[in-house]
């Protein structure tokens, strides 16, 4: 009987493997264990629109700006939890101007969540959900996510991808790496990739692509198009997810950030100067490094009281990484006037640029303008 089983045993594992070669792996009990650990997002931010239909707008005038209230969707993976909060690994772009997040976890509860921190150039955030905010019920349904190695994936592995495609809810898509360390140009830069022909949609960014035991090994973040990046692609079998072993000390630290949630335009604190952005070809081509070289200061103002000069390129603002004037001002929506933050700095020493930390003390800014208007 012994011999009859081991050989029902082999005759399984085979039929396994000869599945697994033929990419018809059955993956039900791998999302079913991964599946608690990922949740969709849920976006609202207010934009500015022009309105061309609107009483004067018929006759020829000048459009109207009317404020509309705009919702997105993405997907996210919860990475860790502490005594205060449950943290979950999204894209940045998922977040991105969010004026209000919300998490929907999978007993389909939903938590009102906050930034902790991100990295523009990476298309990286973490956020946020208090545990207060999440009854037992729901901590029993809910898990943390393994994380696995993409540095020891295989060209033509099975991998799985968890996200809620085009905002419908989780879904299920499998497939195997095409292709490893990708490089991409997407909207906001060049990223190297894995590529996988599992199924990406609007909607998946953020969501989880797995191995074969069921470890994150990527994080998925576009697909592919004859346009670029978009939901409505014409080309197929192209999806592309960030490596994690690439990003996971990233994450680490962004998990240690305070939380924070978006101060009011009033109360915003502000650095008092103007600059250009300095990315990797413009790096490369002129030798300054990568952030935003300062072309001006405010005469009394917050970054000249702290010692930051023009020609200075500042690399990171408060131990994140600052990549562009835009992911510096979406990082002060977060700071009051009157806080003190660490900047990081380049200067140059002869042919040569130094680091330097300085502490800023942020303004406020109808201070700066005031200043500004004096002196004009």
């Amino acid at each position: 009987a012994d011999k009859d089983d081991a050989k029902e045993d082999d005759s399984k594992s085979d039929s396994k493997k000869s599945d697994t070669a033929k990419g018809s792996l059955d993956v039900s009990d791998i999302a079913a264990e991964a599946l608690p650990s990922i949740v969709s997002l849920t976006t609202k931010s207010v934009q500015e629109v022009q309105n061309y239909y609107g009483m004067y707008g018929m006759f020829g005038y000048a459009p109207q700006q009317q404020e509309q209230e705009v919702e997105g969707s993405g997907s996210g993976i919860i990475v860790g939890k502490n005594d205060d909060e449950y943290l979950i690994a999204t894209n940045y772009h998922v977040v991105e101007g969010a004026d209000t997040l919300s998490v929907d976890l999978a007993d389909g509860t939903a938590a009102e969540a906050t930034v902790k921190g991100f990295d523009e150039e990476k298309d990286l955030a973490v956020v946020a959900v208090s545990v207060d905010d999440i009854d037992s019920d729901t901590k029993d349904a809910i898990s943390v996510a393994k994380i696995g190695s993409s540095d020891d994936l295989k060209v033509g592995e099975q991998v799985i991808a968890i996200g809620n495609a085009l905002g419908y809810g989780q879904s299920v898509t499998t497939g195997v790496v095409s292709a490893k360390n990708r490089e991409v140009s997407l909207t906001d830069g060049t990223m190297n990739l894995l590529q996988t022909d599992a199924a990406i949609n609007g909607g998946n960014s953020g969501g989880a692509l797995l191995n074969a035991s069921g470890e994150v090994i990527g994080i998925n973040v576009a697909k592919y198009s004859s346009s670029g990046s978009s939901s409505n692609a014409s080309v197929e079998g192209m999806g592309f997810a960030i490596p994690i072993s690439s990003v996971k000390d990233i994450i680490s630290d962004l998990e240690t950030k305070e939380t924070r949630t978006k101060v009011s335009e009033d109360e915003r604190g502000y650095l008092g100067i103007s600059g250009f952005d300095v990315d990797e070809q413009t790096s490369q081509a002129y030798s300054i490094p990568q952030g935003i070289q300062v072309q001006s200061v405010v005469k009394g103002g917050p970054a000249e009281n702290a010692g930051i000069a023009a020609s200075d390129v500042i690399t990171k603002f408060d131990g994140q990484d600052v990549s562009s004037m835009a992911s510096l001002q979406s990082m002060l929506e977060y700071y009051k006037k009157g806080e003190q933050v660490k900047v990081t700095i380049e200067y140059r020493d002869g042919r040569e640029y130094k680091t330097k930390d300085v502490t800023v003390t942020l303004g406020d800014k109808s201070l700066i303008e005031t200043t500004q208007n004096a002196a004009n």
